[in-house]
């Protein structure tokens, strides 16, 4: 009875350390993070049209996609974050894909925050030579920019 308890003990801490210490690696054998990418990547790509209200009007909210190619009906179109609490670690690309009309993007908590910098805004206006891709990141209370 006493080598069969020692047994499924062993096979027990094999299992659960396999479990909190393993890496995937896609097309490696040797992966050296938790994910390990030996090849290209490819991430999802959504267009989101503005709604033509302005900036007085309902933003339209960003739920889906890594690359977000944004086109803005009228100037100052709002295009809206996912809360930041909401989706702590994630990354979207943005970019306004239209030459001369403003898209503006904004967050529903917290601030957008250039990075190395420790002031933020609550929108962000993208445009020809000013913005015109950003990728933000949420650290799960803002959202920080770079361009």
């Amino acid at each position: 009875m006493k080598k069969h308890l020692n047994i499924v003990f062993k096979i027990l801490f094999l299992l659960s350390s396999a479990n909190c210490c393993s890496q995937v690696g896609i097309n490696t054998v040797t992966p050296l993070s938790t994910l390990d990418i030996n090849g290209n990547l490819s991430v999802k790509v959504v267009s989101l049209s503005g709604n033509g209200s302005g900036n007085s009007g309902t933003a339209v909210l960003i739920s889906d996609g890594i690359y977000i190619s944004l086109i803005p009906a009228v100037s100052d179109d709002k295009f809206q974050l996912p809360n930041p609490s909401t989706v702590s670690g994630r990354m979207y690309i943005i970019r306004n894909i239209q030459n001369s009309i403003t898209a503006q993007l904004t967050t529903p908590s917290g601030l957008l925050f250039p990075k190395n910098s420790t002031v933020g805004t609550s929108q962000i206006y993208m445009y020809e030579g000013n913005l015109r891709t950003v990728t933000v990141f949420s650290d799960g209370s803002n959202w920080t920019y770079i361009n």
